[in-house]
């Protein structure tokens, strides 16, 4: 064994620790929570949106583009819930498509060339899984932009407001400084998604958002968040105005950290930041070697029954059966 130290083995959440999950959870989908252009007036002056990702169209579920903080200028991405069925379904629920992404990195392409901080605002239920969303290149819209956000030599500051779900989160979550609202969740999976994989069932959503440690306050103990931003009164839903007070002055904090740092700096602790994410025991046993690959030679030549190159043994071969025939064998 090695030095390193041992991991705590996971413990069962107690039905305490399981409701408290469960109504955070609830607080984050919460249909009045504030959306990124309900807090942009608040913590900035002078934004302006820009459209569309020069290729496809424009994505509603993601918006973006310039704006003031404190006297600097800083480009401000965000996913945009609606707050009503006819501004959900025009916002596609905060899902966005790949040209929503690639909107994203447009925006991110020319902060980063204009030297401009940027911040963006995670409130995500996931990317829109539908084939058209497939078809025009999902997974690679989003391995790019987070590709694309390990390497921009500008500071970024990312802030969870409400769900931080799955990759269309984490196509916005590459940053230095990662805040959290109180309420806000993050995860690579919803509670449900993952109750319907472990347990066959949705009805252990519950079970699930406490096993997966997705609330702010674990995600902090985990080190995937670096500070909680407090909410009013009882969530960020009955006071929008004093949650982008409250925003605003975390983000500034986090920016004037991050301003005196060279780019060299900046991005070696970026890249530090994200190597030290998810701990590891290490046993000091040799891991088995890796099976050998078939040439292409006797993989084919075991298809064509080649002279030569041997078969693979039949499943009656290996686990002989009384009844079975020679029709059997042939079709084996």
């Amino acid at each position: 064994m090695s030095d390193a130290p041992m991991l705590e083995q996971p413990t069962v959440r107690s039905p305490e620790a399981i409701e408290e999950a469960w109504r955070r959870v609830q607080l984050a989908r919460h249909p009045q929570r504030p959306r990124t252009l309900d807090l942009v007036p608040v913590v900035f002056d002078g934004f302006f949106e820009l459209h569309g990702d020069r290729a496809y169209g424009d994505d509603q579920a993601i918006v973006g583009g310039p704006a003031m903080l404190d006297g600097a200028q800083v480009m401000v991405i965000g996913h945009q819930k609606g707050t009503d069925t006819e501004s959900n379904i025009l916002r596609n629920f905060g899902s966005p498509h790949p040209e929503g992404f690639r909107k994203a990195q447009r925006l991110m392409r020319l902060a980063d060339k204009l030297g401009m901080p940027i911040v963006t605002f995670l409130d995500t239920a996931g990317a829109f899984p539908g084939p058209a969303a497939e078809e025009r290149g999902q997974a690679e819209a989003i391995a790019s932009s987070i590709k694309l956000m390990t390497g921009l030599q500008v500071p970024i500051v990312v802030v969870v407001l409400g769900e931080g779900g799955s990759g269309g989160a984490l196509a916005l979550g590459v940053g230095d400084v990662v805040l959290a609202l109180e309420n806000a969740v993050y995860s690579v999976i919803s509670p449900e998604g993952c109750a319907s994989i472990l347990w066959r069932s949705r009805d252990e959503a519950r079970t699930a958002a406490a096993a997966m440690r997705m609330t702010a306050d674990d995600q902090v103990d985990l080190g995937v968040v670096d500070a909680i931003v407090a909410e009013p009164g009882d969530g960020a839903h009955t006071d929008h105005a004093e949650t982008g007070r409250a925003v605003k002055a975390a983000i500034i904090s986090a920016m004037r950290r991050l301003s005196g740092r060279e780019t060299t700096e900046l991005l070696a602790t970026r890249y530090a930041r994200l190597r030290g994410l998810g701990a590891y025991v290490e046993t000091g046993e040799d891991s088995p070697g890796r099976p050998e690959v078939p040439s292409l030679r006797r993989r084919i030549g075991r298809i064509l029954h080649l002279p030569g190159v041997p078969r693979r043994p039949r499943w009656s071969e290996i686990w002989p059966s009384s009844d079975t025939d020679d029709e059997n064998e042939r079709g084996a």
